[in-house]
């Protein structure tokens, strides 16, 4: 096969989203030649093209901060813009705090972000074909307009969110729970311009049963108004037919604009493209209708009119390693320490039910946050891929915790340290130093010991 381009680095990072990011980013600064891989034409994956906004959590449920390093680099940098004003409190009650950012600077300040850690953005391209020697990746066939380019590399990482460089590789995944293999919902985002927040922070405040329970409505008189879950009353009358049982907004970053997380796609197959475009129109017509009934029935939403839909619908759950070690749903409740630690999390597990009407909550115990283990970022079988963000290897309850963009940001920042670590010591991912991955990582502002 003949190939219009060839490209050549020590660490090849495909998928641009927040982990693919945060691994680039170590990478490219541990002096490894790095180049970044992303199928859009910018950066940001989930963040951006679905619109997942805000980020959900770097804290505990008590406050403590558990995830620093590059992910708070970000934020900083995007509150020295004004595009962020840092972490809030979630006025849901859901997590104490929730970090709001401009999608439309964040497209911007990520490029600039790569280039000046030394890595190569290679955008519009798309990973199609493996080639594989021996259980070791050598290169990646990457379609784009130019035609078919081949990508050689030392390391690669898949940050894909769909375990695709390791699935075509031929190393082991798992998909959706045990029993079924369904995965959670998937979810077309929208926003509205035109809400009187002001109206809806009034209604919360003079109709606290119809919001959740954890609401803290204490406090809510002097919050600013960052998200907003429940309508029960309204959303059961109005009948509408999407499984779900409640209204889920969150605000800004206009003073008059909202982000609706409340359509549900079940039953589809986010890694098959037929189920992918079903799930696509679907998606966009119950964002329709719920706008349209936010209007016509929500305090606050009179002249509200929706603005926008994700550039894709937003995919919580689909392929994930098999790996060296899968983190289970007792690990996060318990709280659990790994001695191969690489980044903590303090999400509770928060599963949107693969068939039912429900979301399923468990919080962390103990000091509130749980640790990634090393060994959960290493696939079998390929020896010189590391998996990041939202395909490392977990059991399906434990993946609604680690699949958050903040703990995608700390899994990528360990996997592209490893990496560069890797190269600089002529090993494979494996054979890191774990005690020297954790000094760079410490050293880099990552919590991992507190």
């Amino acid at each position: 096969m003949t190939f219009s381009h060839l490209f050549e680095a020590d660490v090849v990072v495909c998928g641009g989203g927040p982990a693919g990011i945060a691994a680039a980013l170590a990478a490219g600064r541990s002096g490894a030649k790095t180049l970044l891989v992303e199928r859009y034409g910018f950066i940001g994956g989930m963040s951006t093209a679905a619109l997942v906004y805000p980020w959900m959590t770097f804290h505990t449920a008590e406050g403590k901060q558990v995830i620093k390093g590059i992910g708070q680099e970000i934020v900083d940098r995007l509150m020295a813009v004004n595009a962020s004003p840092g972490h809030v409190r979630d006025t849901v009650g859901f997590v104490h705090t929730i970090t709001p950012f401009n999608p439309e600077v964040f497209k911007v300040l990520i490029p600039q972000m790569l280039e000046e850690a030394g890595v190569t953005l290679l955008l519009h391209s798309f990973a199609n074909r493996v080639q594989v020697q021996d259980g070791r990746i050598e290169a990646l066939e990457v379609a784009t307009k130019t035609g078919t380019c081949l990508v050689r590399g030392g390391i690669f990482i898949d940050a894909t969110g769909d375990a695709d460089i390791a699935y075509m590789a031929g190393a082991p995944c798992l998909q959706g729970r045990d029993n079924d293999h369904l995965t959670q919902p998937m979810t077309m985002k929208f926003r509205m311009r035109g809400v009187n927040l002001a109206k809806v922070k009034q209604y919360m405040l003079d109709h606290p049963d119809e919001f959740y329970k954890k609401t803290p409505f204490d406090e809510l008189e002097q919050l600013p108004l960052s998200g907003v879950l429940g309508y029960y009353k309204h959303w059961k009358e109005a009948a509408l037919p999407i499984n779900r049982d409640q209204v889920l907004f969150f605000t800004g970053p206009a003073e008059d604009e909202v982000l609706v997380n409340t359509t549900r796609v079940q039953g589809l197959d986010g890694t098959n493209v037929v189920d992918l475009t079903t799930a696509e129109q679907l998606g966009r017509k119950q964002a329709f209708m719920v706008a349209d009934f936010m209007r016509t029935s929500l305090p606050g939403f009179e002249n509200a009119s929706l603005a926008q839909t994700g550039a894709q619908i937003g995919v919580r759950e689909s392929r994930r390693i098999d790996g060296q070690y899968a983190l289970q749903a007792d690990d996060v409740i318990a709280g659990r320490r790994f001695e191969d630690v690489i980044a903590r999390s303090g999400y509770p597990i928060d599963i949107h039910d693969p068939s039912g009407k429900g979301v399923t909550a468990a919080w962390v115990q103990g000091d509130g946050a749980y640790d990634i283990p090393y060994r959960s970022l290493l696939p079998k079988k390929i020896v010189n891929l590391l998996a990041a963000g939202r395909c490392i290897s977990t059991s399906h309850e434990a993946l609604a915790t680690t699949r958050l963009t903040p703990s995608c940001m700390a899994t990528g920042q360990a996997a592209g340290t490893a990496a560069g670590l890797a190269i600089a010591g002529g090993c494979l991912p494996a054979g890191v130093d774990v005690k020297q991955l954790q000094a760079i990582l410490t050293g880099q502002g990552g919590v991992l010991l507190d």
